[in-house]
Order: structure tokens, then C-alpha cells, then sequence
């Protein structure tokens, strides 16, 4: 009988436990406006201007919070890790991205994944890293903010502050931060990623109209309704700034395929793992540009460590860009890393604005 006790009240501490735990993480859950002025990250004074006669580059490129590298895996896509084992691995990682960055010069980074403070980050803060590290202002939209993720048990995810940057050297007219929806209910939502976009206006010489850049991060281990909610908002805020003139590039990781991409290169090996959707190519006239680049993978699959030879590796075409009819699309290329610091490739675009008829 004493023992049985004792088990009741074993039972009833982890209970009470559990229930403050879901209370508190309900009640610091991250609720943002549906608009919010976006962060900015750094200062610049910059009155430059982009001009319609100029070729403009864009990069984009997502670090994976820098433990995704070659030698990492990651518990949600069949691998064993939470996070990358040491801090030394993920500076080596943050100071490998940003070479990769410099040396495939671009006038305008978008950046997905980067930590503020986080556990599986060690609490380096990524995002200031790179953005006094590269030339431009800096803006930043939070899209992960938990105080504590109770999961996966022994070694849990904790606490994570991140989202995506975006470094620009021209002059920005407003910079915003627009919800997308959220993938997930109650009370799987409350540890969820809260995704967005990060819109920039930016100035054009001798000219009423803006370039909008859209950076994203779209769902990825939703059902692929998420995905499809998700990229609704993001096609029918482009289309009405197109309607308005304006120049539009959106860019990012779209965990999804791209339609006029050739799917039968990286076959989908196994299902029981993430698997992206297509991105709906008629909710824009045929005059828009979907610029991605599939002779070399976006994406991979972090069931194992990533060996290119191995009838596992899992290879995807996810990242890339949508340009509005009048951005004319002059180059489009997959910088190959091997995966060497995160478990994306970068994307880099070269495009020239026309001008208006």
C-alpha cells in the first residue's frame, strides 16, 4: 500500500509538472501582429539607389542555424541529433557560411535560419554576426521564439530565438514583417514556428515605383496544407504589387518543388520523411519568372550524414526565387558547397529591372 503511494504521488508531481510547463509556454507563446515594422539589426545611412540601367544580385541562402553541415543529421528527418556537438562546430560553421557568402559577391543577401539566441545554437547570436560582418543594413524578422521546447527527451531542443535576415546596401524605404499562417493547432503550435515574410521597399532612381524584396522561409514538416495556405498570401501579395508597378523578387527557402524544375534528378527515395509539395505555378501569369537552378541540389535530407555516394542521400531542389514580368532573369546558379557548413546550397540570381513601358 505504501508503495502504491508513493507511485500515486510520483504520478501526480509529473502531472503538476507537465501542466505549469504547458501553462507557462501557452502564456509566453509568441503571438505577432499580422504586420509589424521589421527589425533593424543595423544601421546605415545609405542613400543609394538602385539603377534601372544596372544589373542588381541576390543571394539567398539558408545556414540551418548553423549545425547542419556535412557532418551533422537531425532527429525530425530520421537522424540522431538535436543539435551539433560542440560550439567550436557551429562558429566553424558560422565563419564558413559567411566565406561562402563574400566570395560569391551579391549586392543583396537574404539569409533563413539564422540564431539570435538559442540552445542548440550554444547562444551564439548568428544574426548580429553576419550582419556586421556584411556590407549593408541590416533588417531582421523573428519567425522561432520559445522559451523552452520540451522535446525531443533526454536532450531537448530548449529555448530558440531565430528568424531571417535580410542584407541589403540600398536605400530602404520600409521594411516589414507580414504573418503568414501558422501550420499547427493548440497546443502543438505553441513550440511551432510562427513563419513570415520579410518584405523591404526599396528606392528606384527617377522612379515612382519600389522594388519589394520578399525573403522566406516557408512550412516544412506540416501535412502540405500549411504550404499551401503559406504560399497563397506570399502569390497574392506579389501579384497586387506587380498590379501597382512595382518590381518584385521573392526569394528563399519554399520547402517546396518548383514547377519547371525536373523532379526525376532527385527522386524522392523514401516518403516517411520530408517530403515538399509543388508550388502552384498558375496563380501567376505566364510572364512571371520562377529562377531556380536544378544541375545542383538545393537541399538535403539530414537522415545521416551527408555522403553523396550513399543510396540514402536525399537530395532536393527547394530554394530558389519568383521574379515579377518586368525583372528580367539574366543568371540563375546553385553554388555547390558539398553541404560543407549547412544542409543547403546558396542560390545567387543576376537580374536587370525594365524599364517601364
Amino acid at each position: 500500500m505504501k508503495t502504491l503511494k508513493i507511485f500515486l504521488y510520483i504520478i501526480l508531481i509529473i502531472a503538476v509538472i507537465l501542466i505549469i510547463g504547458v501553462l507557462y509556454l501557452t502564456l509566453t507563446e509568441y503571438k505577432p501582429e499580422d504586420i509589424e515594422q521589421a527589425e533593424k539589426i543595423k544601421e546605415s545611412d545609405s542613400t543609394k539607389e538602385i539603377d534601372l540601367n544596372e544589373d542588381l544580385s541576390v543571394l539567398t541562402y539558408n545556414l540551418g542555424y548553423c549545425n547542419d553541415s556535412a557532418d551533422s543529421d537531425f532527429f525530425m528527418d530520421g537522424g540522431k541529433r538535436t543539435r551539433i556537438e560542440s560550439k567550436d562546430k557551429v562558429i566553424r560553421n558560422l565563419k564558413g557560411i559567411e566565406q561562402n557568402i563574400k566570395s560569391n559577391k551579391s549586392d543583396i543577401i537574404f539569409i533563413q535560419e539564422a540564431d539570435e539566441k538559442s540552445k542548440r545554437g550554444y547562444g551564439i547570436n548568428q544574426v548580429k554576426y553576419l550582419s556586421d560582418n556584411l556590407e549593408g543594413s541590416g533588417y531582421f524578422a523573428k519567425n522561432f521564439s520559445c522559451k523552452y521546447i520540451p522535446y525531443p527527451f533526454p536532450d531537448m531542443i530548449g529555448g530558440v530565438e531565430a528568424g531571417i535576415v535580410t542584407i541589403n546596401p540600398y536605400k530602404i524605404l520600409d521594411a516589414k514583417r507580414y504573418s503568414l499562417p501558422v501550420a499547427f493547432k493548440y497546443p502543438i503550435r505553441v513550440c511551432q514556428m510562427k513563419r513570415c515574410l520579410l518584405v523591404e521597399r526599396v528606392k528606384i532612381k527617377n522612379s515612382d515605383k519600389e522594388l519589394v524584396l520578399v525573403n522566406l522561409h516557408m512550412e516544412a514538416y506540416d501535412d502540405g496544407e500549411g504550404k499551401k495556405k503559406q504560399t497563397k498570401v506570399l502569390t497574392d501579395f506579389l501579384n497586387k504589387e506587380y498590379e501597382k508597378g512595382n518590381y518584385c523578387i521573392a526569394g528563399g527557402d519554399f520547402n517546396q518543388n518548383f514547377p519547371n524544375v525536373n523532379n526525376k534528378k532527385y527522386p524522392i527515395i523514401n516518403d516517411e520523411y520530408f517530403t515538399p509539395g509543388t508550388l502552384n505555378f498558375d496563380a501567376f501569369s505566364k510572364e512571371w519568372t520562377f529562377a531556380v537552378d536544378d544541375d545542383t541540389p538545393t537541399s538535403r535530407l539530414l537522415n545521416e550524414e551527408y555522403n553523396e555516394n550513399s543510396k540514402n542521400t536525399q537530395l532536393y531542389v527547394i530554394d530558389g526565387f519568383i521574379l515579377s514580368p518586368n525583372v528580367k532573369l539574366k543568371e540563375v546558379k546553385t553554388i555547390d558547397t558539398k553541404f560543407d557548413y549547412s544542409d543547403h546550397n546558396p542560390v545567387r540570381i543576376e537580374v536587370k529591372l525594365e524599364k517601364e513601358k
